[in-house]
């Protein structure tokens, strides 16, 4: 029976295989940095280490220092002990974290904290106080919008941002807009019936 043919040696002892295979990756990943970095660029490269930053969290400004690499929420909540917006999936799935950032509805825990400088940050606690509520706020305790409270923060900041751009909804409108909060007790009802209370006492800004 003929012996399998072995790969071919270069004079360093390296295969062919492996030495063509090596270039190709050494290529590739000198093309994917030229190509976000571009050649000559100035970008500024962070970390790995703890840098300065500065977040508008509520209309406060925050300073703080934290690794590139932590997310939004994590700062929120370990670094400024702004809780309101919840981790549960850590994965851009359930919508726990959504907080405002430049008035758009974002997932916390898909954010970069470095990213978000010169931004303004809402979350719930920026909406409103129990002393005077948010109406989706209001809205959410009078229809029993929530249940065991760990989507309601990000539910009521995505209410918000949803009511700003459709005052007057439908149920299409509804399920598409909020189809990014997952509420796991299925509070579902409670929660249309308090975005629509809202809509029908003339909006957000009522």
């Amino acid at each position: 029976m003929p012996k399998p043919k072995q790969p071919e040696q270069t004079s360093s002892g390296i295969s062919r295989r492996d030495f063509f295979k090596s270039s190709t990756v050494g290529a590739v990943s000198t093309a994917l940095v030229s190509g976000v970095h571009g050649e000559g660029s100035s970008v500024e490269v962070l970390g790995p280490g703890e840098v300065g930053i500065k977040l508008n969290v509520n209309g406060k400004t925050r300073r703080l220092r934290v690794e590139p690499r932590v997310t939004l929420l994590d700062a929120l909540r370990s670094e400024l002990d702004v809780t309101g917006a919840k981790k549960v999936c850590d994965r851009s799935t359930c919508g726990a974290c959504t907080v405002l950032l430049d008035g758009k509805p974002v997932y916390a825990c898909s954010v970069l904290a470095v990213e978000a400088q010169d931004k303004q940050i809402v979350t719930v606690e920026g909406l409103g106080t129990p002393e005077k509520m948010h109406p989706v706020q209001k809205a959410f305790v009078e229809n029993d919008a929530q249940q065991c409270g760990f989507c309601t923060p990000g539910f009521v900041v995505a209410c918000a941002a949803f009511l700003e751009k459709h005052p007057n909804p439908d149920i299409e409108d509804l399920k598409k807009g909020l189809g990014g909060n997952l509420c796991r007790c299925g509070t579902y009802d409670g929660i249309k019936k308090a975005v629509k209370q809202v809509a029908a006492e003339g909006g957000i800004n009522a």
